[in-house]
């Protein structure tokens, strides 16, 4: 057991955040995400909600300060609208980091970008569009 490390971040997840270098990403997808095809290795929360496994990444994950470095996906054809997800989303990422911006990729440039992370968090996420990048950043000196 270790002390302060939220339970969602069990063995597997844990060892990739650790080994990701400044300027990779890695996903948050919901469970309807095609991860099979995607490439990276595929990480299951299946018992958790996309915002949960979002704000227990954050717990220890530094980001990254430029942009797109927290990254959501937008709705196809309406790429403004912020759907309830994405709201739930963005307040968790304003939480751990209110200095950055949830910045927004098309569908195809999304699953693009994801297909190229370090790994893909599948969450238990009901909600279409819940899915979000985050691009690891260094610890300070």
């Amino acid at each position: 057991m270790l002390r302060n490390i939220d339970p969602l971040l069990g063995p597997e997840l844990l060892a990739v955040l650790r080994a990701m270098g400044h300027g990779e990403d890695i996903a948050i997808v919901d469970r309807n995400y095609p991860v099979l095809s995607a490439g990276p290795q595929i990480i299951r929360q299946d018992g958790a909600d996309g915002p949960r496994v979002l704000d227990a990444i954050l717990s220890v994950l530094p980001l990254d300060k430029g942009a797109q470095t927290i990254t959501r996906m937008e709705v196809r054809n309406q790429p403004a609208e912020i759907l309830p997800v994405m709201s739930d989303f963005i307040s968790i990422a304003n939480t751990h980091a209110p200095h950055l911006g949830v910045d927004s990729l098309p569908a195809a440039e999304f699953k693009a970008r994801a297909a190229k992370a370090v790994a893909i968090v599948v969450t238990g996420e009901a909600r279409v569009y819940g899915n979000m990048l985050l691009r690891k950043g260094t610890l300070p000196l």
